[in-house]
């Protein structure tokens, strides 16, 4: 009997939400990443997407295989059990040749993306040339379409806040959520007197965000947001991206030239920046959550730089709801350092 596989073997977002659903599977253990009680196909059911898929690649003699862009390009083949080999055999089962998989290509030529190059110049423009009247511009439309493809899907809907105690007895919920207007500073995803609520999806992310000392205490408070969260994810564009809900070729072509700004927009939001030159060095991360909010979203989640867990800039705290107010001893603070 022929070996069927699972949408765990891709770890692709579009094919275990809404393809392989819509496939009339079956129940049971894949037969290439050995997942238990999951929902099965017969892989030449996916050919056409995945032929329309390597259409924007063109054979190379100088290139790669197939299973290394895709695992590169769109991080397929993400389990663990996918290995190089496991991924050609499960790639030659759906394309139905296994020839194939050993011949090399490179990104087709005919799909380029400018939105890096721009995002560069935008950002030193509003760091240090202008801030309100700008003369480069983005493609607005298209970043708007882009976000599109992050949704922040399965976000748990219980999140936490910190601050450092200063005096005995724990901060009454009330005191636990954003600031005043007035006394709003400016932070990764908020221009001064514009609050925005910072929670981790722990409470050990969240005290660690407030770079507290060993020593202190930490008040940490618990909030609810109900679901759906309304956000944009940019903690891994790349592995959250779904080349298969796109409908041709040119649309996936475009989107792989395009994951690079996507990744580069995440790590605005993330890389550490010194608190001396937060005011400044905040200003593009700033200048991309005002856009996210302006299209209607509730927030941006991003990785967490100082912590395991993941952080979400909610836009309006009136959609979380505050619970139980804790204390937390910190017991160490790790320093980890690279030579210069």
């Amino acid at each position: 009997m022929a070996k069927l596989c699972c949408p765990e073997c891709f770890g692709d977002r579009g094919l275990r939400r809404d393809i392989i659903p819509s496939l009339s599977p079956t129940p049971g253990v894949c037969g290439y990443c050995a997942t238990v009680d999951v929902a099965l196909v017969e892989p030449i059911a996916l050919r056409d997407l995945f032929e329309l898929l390597i259409s924007v690649y063109e054979p190379d003699p100088a290139g790669q295989t197939l299973v290394d862009w895709l695992k590169a390009d769109w991080d397929l083949f993400s389990h663990p059990a996918m290995d190089v080999a496991h991924a050609k055999e499960l790639l030659s089962e759906i394309l139905d040749d296994g020839d194939i998989v050993r011949k090399t290509f490179s990104p087709s030529a005919a799909y380029h993306s400018e939105a890096l190059a721009r995002w560069a110049t935008l950002r030193d423009e509003l760091m240090w040339k202008n801030r309100y009247f700008l003369d480069e511009v983005l493609d607005t439309d298209r970043l708007r379409e882009l976000l599109g493809h992050l949704p922040a899907d399965d976000m748990p809907t219980t999140w936490f806040r910190a601050r450092i105690l200063d005096g005995g007895d724990p901060y009454p919920i009330d005191n636990m959520g954003t600031p005043p207007a007035r006394l709003a500073t400016h932070g990764r995803a908020n221009p001064a007197g514009i609050p925005y609520l910072y929670l981790g999806s722990r409470p050990d992310t969240a005290a660690a965000e407030i770079r507290p000392h060993t020593g202190e205490v930490a008040c940490v408070a618990e909030f609810t947001i109900a679901a759906p969260l309304n956000a944009v994810d940019l903690r891994n564009p790349r592995g959250l991206v779904s080349p298969f809900l796109l409908a041709d070729a040119s649309a996936i072509g475009q989107l792989r030239a395009d994951i690079a700004f996507l990744e580069r927009l995440g790590d605005e939001l993330t890389r550490p920046v010194l608190p001396r030159g937060a005011a400044i060095d905040y200003i593009p991360s700033q200048y991309l959550c005002e856009f996210i909010k302006k299209v209607g979203y509730d927030g941006v989640v991003y990785r967490s730089s100082v912590s395991e867990g993941i952080n979400l800039a909610l836009f309006d705290s009136a959609k979380a709801t505050g619970r139980a107010v804790s204390l937390y001893n910190i017991t160490k603070v790790s320093v980890t350092v690279d030579a210069a």
